[in-house]
């Protein structure tokens, strides 16, 4: 059973930085999919980026493109979200998650992946 444990979640205002970290308890597989999702009161969860351990290559929700950078240090078994610029809509739970495979990597859909982390708060007031 892999266990995905989140941090880095805090309170910032408006325009400030964070970097989440999510570290897994096992050797993350090449043919899998991580991915960051977050969840604001009384809404759905939503796929934040997503990234593939094969090649490195990275998916970002219309939302927060060009302002987060996800990233994967496969020796440490970590998967890093850098979130610039932040905005209080950025506000909620931040999720870390993999999948088995990487197929739908690239849709950002939380269905397909079968780990996930308790979770790291995200507070951006104004």
């Amino acid at each position: 059973e892999v266990q995905l444990v989140e941090s880095g979640g805090a309170s910032v205002q408006a325009g400030g930085s964070l970097r989440l970290s999510c570290v897994s308890s096992a050797t993350i597989s090449y043919t899998s999919c991580m991915g960051w999702f977050r969840q604001a009161p009384g809404k759905e969860r939503e796929g934040v980026a997503n990234i593939l351990p094969r090649d490195g290559t990275a998916y970002y929700s219309d939302a927060v493109k060009g302002r987060f950078t996800i990233s994967l240090d496969n020796a440490k078994n970590t998967l890093y979200l850098r979130m610039n610029s932040l905005d209080p809509e950025d506000t909620g739970m931040y999720y870390c998650a993999q999948s088995y495979s990487g197929d739908y990597c690239y849709a950002l859909i939380a269905g397909e992946f079968v780990y996930w982390g308790q979770g790291t708060q995200v507070n951006v007031s104004a």
